[in-house]
């Protein structure tokens, strides 16, 4: 009598990449070709919606957009894989705080073939790795205030806090970033 062993199944890497707990996605020329749930939900949409946009609805505006391929295209030329703690916007407007991780499989065309991991950092700890210019949870939601032009007062009304308190972070983040004006933060924020 033969005994027949059941097959083994490998993993499940599509159901894997759906269900993974960050957010997942796949460029092919900045284009949105497929993302995972985790991802869809960061940026309040949908897979359906987001498969096949552009990843440019994803920055604060189109000039960020294309500065920031600018830089990363030749980031990933030159090493292959990128990374950085950036502001993006959500489909429903909304400014957050993201840690993205990206690597090109094709380093001679960067934005070709590309695969991004973003992870949410508003409202998150950083590892105690964080570089020194990382920012505070406090500092991200004053700073994502002012990129989406938000005035001080109009920032600590947001966040329940007093003025002054935006303004001492405020002076803060002008430290730690060696700019002398809001305007030239927003700028230093956005550039990633």
């Amino acid at each position: 009598m033969t005994v027949t062993r059941p097959r083994r199944r490998g993993p499940d890497y599509a159901q894997a990449f759906l269900e993974s707990p960050v957010g997942l996605a796949i460029g092919r020329d900045r284009i949105i070709i497929d993302c995972n749930r985790a991802f869809a939900t960061m940026f309040r949409g949908t897979r359906r919606v987001l498969t096949g946009s552009s990843f440019a609805a994803l920055y604060p505006d189109e000039l960020h957009f294309v500065d920031t391929g600018k830089r990363v295209g030749r980031t990933l030329r030159a090493s292959g894989s990128f990374a950085n703690d950036r502001v993006m916007r959500r489909l429903d407007g909304e400014l957050f705080w993201v840690h993205v991780r990206g690597r090109s499989l094709t380093p001679a065309a960067p934005h070709r073939d590309t695969l991004w991991v973003f992870t949410e950092l508003s409202g998150a700890l950083h590892s105690r790795n964080t570089p020194p210019m990382a920012l505070t949870p406090r500092e991200r939601d004053i700073a994502a205030l002012f990129v989406d032009g938000r005035t001080a007062k109009e920032a600590a009304a947001r966040l329940g806090i007093s003025p002054r308190t935006v303004d001492i972070y405020r002076t803060r983040l002008l430290r730690k970033y060696g700019v002398r004006s809001t305007p030239d933060l927003v700028q230093r924020l956005l550039l990633g």
